[in-house]
């Protein structure tokens, strides 16, 4: 396991000095999460959101094996929302004590499809239908007798 720590920091290290390498660039536009007060300095606002990031993947990184982590990649770059409500879903089922081991790529797989239809779920209750009412035939055939 200390191989796996040593890359660990090896990679925190790199994203690190990526991040301190384009510090300015994404600061005072960058949106805080929820609970976050902004401070004084772009910069300290940038540094916390870096860290709360590097939190969330060195989670992630313990909760998914290869092949899980690899799907939800593919998944982010086509649906990006989709895939941070899944992370998110994942990094509180652990918090609570819901995760036993690592989740490969099946047990990804079947919460995605829960995920699914638990929101087709909530388009269907939404969807309210009011028909019209239709005139007789009957009614037509008075009309025309009338003229």
């Amino acid at each position: 396991m200390e191989a796996g720590d040593d890359d660990l920091a090896a990679i925190r290290a790199k994203r690190m000095a990526e991040m301190r390498g384009t510090g300015g660039a994404g600061g005072a536009n960058t949106a805080l999460p929820a609970g976050l007060t902004p401070s004084k300095s772009g910069k300290e606002d940038a540094e916390k959101l870096a860290q709360m990031d590097e939190m969330r993947r060195t989670m992630l990184i313990q909760l998914l094996d290869n092949s899980a982590r690899e799907r939800l990649a593919r998944i982010s770059i086509v649906k990006p929302e989709k895939a941070r409500a899944v992370e998110d879903l994942l990094i509180r089922m652990a918090q609570s004590g819901q995760l036993r081991g690592k989740i490969n790529e099946n047990m990804l797989i079947d919460l995605l499809e829960q995920l699914n239809e638990q929101q087709a779920a909530k388009v269907e209750s939404k969807i309210k239908i009011t028909r019209r009412p239709v005139a007789d035939s009957d009614d037509d055939e008075d009309l025309l007798a009338g003229l």
